[in-house]
């Protein structure tokens, strides 16, 4: 017994650690997470699926017909975040054996799957995103979490800044808007009552991933097996079953909504169940293997096909907020390659918007890109040696660069509006935008040619432009600015 409690305990204590480490890495500002923790971004499964990192999606295969779901209840941080709502509507003797079996409703499933592979296939990958697992948690803690997490580090700034400590530094939270709120604020609700209410409801029912890696389970090498000659068919196991998937009527466990949490073995007081090699029972499921090796292949094929602080220069006072411009193209970050690249790979996790440390990054409220990244620069703008988007996105969305490879990407360029300019409307002297374009792509010269000493107006040489934003950020006119970026359908090495 002492053997077996010690295997939930293992488990347990796995899935706290990627727990904590992949929320860290949708909190941490500082940049040191994603060093350290990135590469559990990347191996999720959806995201590995449409990065086409093929070694990762095996492995996690070969981990589930080994091993079973662990994947769900180990490695999948929305399936531990689930477990914490279950644990909490169990707390309390009454509630404690509050589950029961169910039967598999496998309708809704397949159904949910196929309109899954469907949407992608499609190119509407934003709507598929909405039910994505890893996606789901990372706009929960970025459009939720991160706000408090911020405010309670700037409250620690501001302690430490009266006893004369550097220790910690103001921040600001990353890029939101009130849509992707309400989506991560509806997917949190039905996600907590669910859990709260039935266990692994979702993972179960409502999940791709789970039906996917659900088919596998059930030949998985090593599974929870019930001895019959030991189990007295008390049922605790069914009713200590967050999956619903132990039908003690009949010493039965449905292997492909079974997430390996281990709790049944570790609940049952006869040693009746054990994790062990053992062929599964029941009918043979022919019809269901043809069912989901044409899923995934439609899906492996879809992706293969889609692989083609705010200061102000100059001692000028801010007077008002910036706006954005209306910008006819879209700026999307240097490593996206195309802004069709972008939306077809992206399911919205918003990795990239929480580890932005220049606040370029917020997600998009078009609906045809909803909840994607885009670049605007209000509140900052894309600094050359930054590269931190292309090394968390786990899909594929944003491939990695160097610092070498991002200043030679162009992005957008840069457009100038007369009408705007400092130097024309009041007749000041500027140059903010040539004096900190890290390029050099603008230059100051005479607004009249016929008078060398007229005010100096930019003009800006777009083959040389990177797009970075920093004329547009920094240009002090308001409450739009006198230059701005218009973004690339296709970024070009220049």
């Amino acid at each position: 017994m002492k053997g077996k409690i010690m295997l939930k305990n293992v488990r347990v204590g796995l899935a706290l650690i990627f727990w904590l480490c992949i929320t860290f890495l949708f909190l941490d500002f500082t940049g040191t997470a994603r060093h350290w923790f990135g590469w559990m971004a990347k191996i999720q499964f959806l995201p590995a699926v449409l990065a086409l990192n093929i070694a990762v999606v095996i492995v996690l295969i070969a981990l589930t017909l080994i091993f079973g779901r662990i994947y769900c209840s180990i490695i999948c941080p929305l399936g531990v975040m689930q477990d914490f709502f279950g644990w909490l509507g169990r707390r309390g003797k009454k509630n404690r054996n509050r589950y029961s079996y169910s039967p598999a409703l496998n309708i809704v499933r397949y159904a949910t799957l196929a309109i899954f592979i469907f949407l992608i296939v499609i190119g509407m990958i934003w709507i598929a995103a909405l039910i994505a697992p890893y996606s789901t948690y990372g706009r929960i803690i970025t459009n939720l979490i991160s706000p408090i997490y911020v405010w309670g580090n700037n409250l620690f700034a501001d302690i430490a800044q009266n006893m004369d400590s550097y220790a910690f530094y103001h921040t600001k939270t990353a890029g939101h808007n009130i849509y992707t709120l309400i989506v991560a604020i509806v997917s949190l609700t039905v996600l907590a009552i669910l859990a709260w209410r039935n266990g692994r409801t979702y993972c179960n029912t409502i999940c791709p991933v789970g039906t996917v890696l659900g088919f596998f389970s059930r030949y998985s090498w090593l599974k929870p097996v019930i001895d019959t000659s030991k189990c007295n068919s008390c049922g605790l196991c069914a009713r200590r079953c967050k999956g619903a998937c132990i039908n003690p009527a009949n010493h039965t466990i449905d292997y492909t909504r079974c997430v390996a949490c281990m709790d049944c073995i570790g609940n049952c007081h006869q040693g009746a169940i054990s994790y062990t090699h053992s062929k599964p029972e029941g009918k043979t499921i022919d019809s269901d293997r043809r069912k989901f090796i044409a899923g995934i292949g439609v899906m492996a094929a879809s992706a293969t096909l889609r692989a083609q602080e705010k200061t102000v220069d100059g001692g000028l006072a801010i007077i008002e907020e910036k706006k954005i411009p209306n910008r006819a193209t879209r700026i999307v970050p240097p490593g996206a390659i195309s802004l069709n690249n972008l939306s077809s790979h992206c399911t919205a996790c918003q990795l990239c918007i929480a580890n932005c440390p220049n606040g370029v990054l917020r997600p998009s409220s078009k609906l045809a890109t909803f909840m994607q990244p885009e670049s605007s620069y209000e509140s900052g703008y894309c600094r050359p040696e930054c590269t931190a988007c292309s090394e968390v996105c786990p899909t594929g969305a944003i491939i990695k660069i160097d610092r070498a490879e991002k200043s030679s990407i162009q992005i957008g360029h840069a457009v100038w509006i007369k009408e705007n300019c400092i130097p024309l409307t009041k007749g000041d002297s500027c140059g903010n935008c040539a004096r900190h374009c890290p390029v050099g792509a603008i230059t100051m010269v005479a607004s009249d040619v016929s008078n060398p000493e007229s005010v100096k107006i930019p003009v800006v040489n777009e083959a040389r432009c990177i797009g970075c934003g920093a004329c547009e950020y920094l240009c002090p006119s308001r409450p739009f600015s006198a230059i701005y970026v218009e973004g690339h359908q296709t970024h070009k090495i220049i």
